[in-house]
Formats: structure tokens, sequence, C-alpha cells
């Protein structure tokens, strides 16, 4: 299972840990990635998906149905 977000499918950036004397060494900087449970009362159903708390915000703002319409996913969820 990948760690990506279902819906906008942004993964892990790329990073450097730093330590005191300044030596770096790469690293992950992974997303927050949530399994929640979604009603789409348009289309009378829920759907599971894995989405980063970003994206949480996103949709609470805009609603469900208006994030999946804008990422082109009503069809393929």
């Amino acid at each position: 299972m990948s760690r990506r977000d279902d819906i906008t499918g942004s993964k892990a950036m790329n990073g450097y840990r730093s330590s005191k004397a300044n030596n770096k060494t790469k690293r992950l900087f992974h997303l927050n990635l949530q399994k929640r449970k979604f009603y789409i009362p348009e289309e009378d159903r829920w759907v599971t998906l894995k989405v980063s708390s970003k994206t949480l915000r996103t949709i609470n703002k805009n609603g469900i149905y208006a994030v999946l319409k804008k990422n082109g996913l009503l069809n393929k969820i």
C-alpha cells in the first residue's frame, strides 16, 4: 500500500536531516495520512479514502463532492 493521498496524489518529499555539526543525511518528509469514510449525498453512497490532513481541511471547506469533481475523480471512485 503506497503512502499517497487518494485525492490529490501527493506523496512524500525529499529533504535532509541536519545534525548540530551540520552533517546532512537524506530523509523523507511523509504526509500525515488519515483513512476516512466520506458520504457523498449526490450519489447516495459512502467511500473510504486515504487523505492527508491538508486535503481533509480542503474537504471541510469545499465539500467532498466539489473536491472530487475538481480533481476529476467522481467516476473513478
